[in-house]
């Protein structure tokens, strides 16, 4: 018998929160097993639940999942750009629910705290995954001809959480121009207009040295973690060659390009990135 057969997920139902040192972390929590921790990405709006609904089901048949909410987003507490430190509020979140060792899966922003950690604690990583992750500010993100067409629609989106901003961020991040429904647009603007103050703190930080967690090539080369990197061939937010670079670095990698996929790989395929996690995760051993 299976998690979804015995109890429908919501996200009312799957809603808890920790008291860290510094932080009060709010996080989605289903499934027993090898812990998977499931980090979301920068957008206006995201969390845990946004980012990770149709997948929190399906693998916590395998594994106990765990989506944050990364201070700065979500439910969990607000963090100014001199107070973010979203790698050592995760190390706090596991600390404080006794989790030794964790598989990582992170979405773009997620992707680069979970690559940061599994650089500076191996120890605490036994699996690493990212999805539409850059690797390293430069060359597409905030390059030469300066931030992508996905990141300008995104920071518009922290300065008008409208539903037509959101309706073009939707847009953007996908492939499929249908596939963001009334109810997404609707529920994303919510979110995004009840937190003022982290859109406040976001708009501050953004493009400041040390905002977004990168880890230096040196770190990134480091990491001993099995990698699965995962990415729309079609990502206008974050360009495939990142995933590129990040392969060509990490020794134990393996690049998973998907053709007629956006940024959020995990929504637009979420029946395959389901099975392709799962498998690559495996016992956690």
């Amino acid at each position: 018998m299976t998690v979804q057969d015995t109890v429908e997920l919501t996200q009312e139902g799957t809603s808890r929160w920790v008291q860290t040192k510094d932080w009060s972390i709010h996080y989605q929590e289903a499934g027993s097993g090898h812990p998977l921790i499931l980090i979301h990405g920068s957008g206006p709006g995201a969390s845990g639940w946004s980012n990770f609904s149709p997948n929190i089901g399906p693998l916590a048949e395998r594994f106990r999942v765990l989506a944050i909410d990364v201070p700065g987003w979500g439910d969990s507490d607000s963090a100014t750009p001199e107070q973010a430190d979203s790698v050592g509020a995760l190390v706090q979140f596991m600390d404080e629910l006794g989790i030794e060792r964790a598989a990582l899966v992170g979405n773009s922003m997620g992707g680069i705290i979970a690559t940061s950690l599994a650089a500076a604690h191996p120890e605490r990583v036994s699996h690493l995954v990212t999805m539409g992750t850059g690797s390293f500010p430069t060359p597409t993100l905030f390059g030469a001809a300066g931030p992508s067409e996905g990141i300008k629609v995104l920071v518009a989106g922290y300065r008008d959480p409208s539903p037509e901003t959101m309706r073009r961020l939707a847009d953007v991040m996908t492939f499929d121009p249908g596939f963001a429904t009334e109810e997404m647009v609707a529920k994303r603007a919510e979110a995004a207009a009840r937190r003022d103050d982290h859109r406040a703190n976001f708009l501050a930080g953004f493009g400041q040295p040390g905002y977004m967690p990168f880890a230096t090539p040196e770190q990134v080369a480091s990491i001993t973690a099995p990698t699965l990197l995962i990415h729309g061939r079609d990502d206008r937010v974050v360009h495939f060659e990142h995933s590129l670079r990040l392969c060509s670095l990490i020794r134990n990698s393996r690049l998973y390009l998907l053709n007629r996929c956006g940024h959020w790989a995990q929504l637009e395929h979420a029946a395959e990135f389901n099975r392709v996690v799962a498998d690559f995760v495996g016992t956690g051993a």
